[in-house]
């Protein structure tokens, strides 16, 4: 944009989504503790206090980092799923879209039930197990259990390192592979043999679709024991 004196102007429109996705960047690109008010207000060319115009303050800013994180959850529309079916499409899309940015990914753990996208996604869940036959007290325990997994699933998949400096992970990951190597196969036969999946994940799809499938048949099982428990009590 050019100025009325002819000169560059690099101001934006200033907004929460503009904010936010800058924030994003950042963490992506350097970790979730380079998130600032003043980083972002020198990312974004504008003033210190800009950004409070949209946010309160950090926390406020970090709502809005897992509200946007969970709205491009792409919920399913009706569907002639059973219960467990449509649960793992959306277990699995919630995992689609926290693997975009999985330094931010934990947010949501804490958050999800502070934005309207994030109730939304919290009501169905809620209802799936519902429909299940669960309890209202199992629905919440297993819903908070499960989110905890999901969220476990992106933040820790084998070969990913929280410090975003491309030579520091791969020091860390080197001497992981080093550690596992030396270990003894007579003494720790099992943990050698599976060393190249602790340290790196050759198939992220294959990798997310396991762990999705976990916790999904963990729930149908928990169903099937307490279904069992109903039976035997009759």
């Amino acid at each position: 944009m050019i100025s009325l004196n002819g000169e560059a102007d690099n101001r934006i429109h200033l907004n929460r989504d503009v904010i936010v996705s800058c924030a994003i960047a950042i963490a992506d690109a350097e970790g979730i503790d380079a998130i600032t008010i003043r980083r972002l207000a020198q990312e974004l060319n504008v003033t210190a206090m800009a950004p409070y115009r949209h946010f309160r303050d950090k926390e406020d800013l970090l709502n809005g980092i897992a509200e946007k994180l969970l709205a491009g959850v792409n919920l399913p529309k009706t569907t002639c799923l059973t219960w467990d079916q449509e649960l793992a499409l959306v277990f699995s899309q919630l995992v689609a879209a926290l693997r975009l940015h999985p330094s931010v990914a934990e947010l949501v753990l804490t958050r999800i039930l502070l934005s309207a996208p994030g109730l939304t996604l919290a009501e169905l869940v809620f209802k799936l197990l519902t429909d299940a036959g669960f309890e209202s007290e199992q629905v919440g325990q297993i819903g908070n259990y499960a989110l905890s997994s999901l969220v476990a699933i992106v933040t820790t998949q084998p070969g990913a390192v929280t410090n975003p400096d491309p030579e520091i992970r791969d020091a860390l990951l080197r001497e992981k592979r080093i550690l596992l190597a030396s270990l003894s196969p007579r003494n720790y036969p099992h943990v050698v043999a599976a060393a190249d999946t602790l340290v790196s994940c050759t198939d992220d799809d294959s990798y997310y679709a396991l762990g999705v499938k976990l916790v999904i048949e963990g729930i149908k099982g928990l169903k099937s024991d307490l279904s069992d428990q109903t039976d035997s009590n009759l």
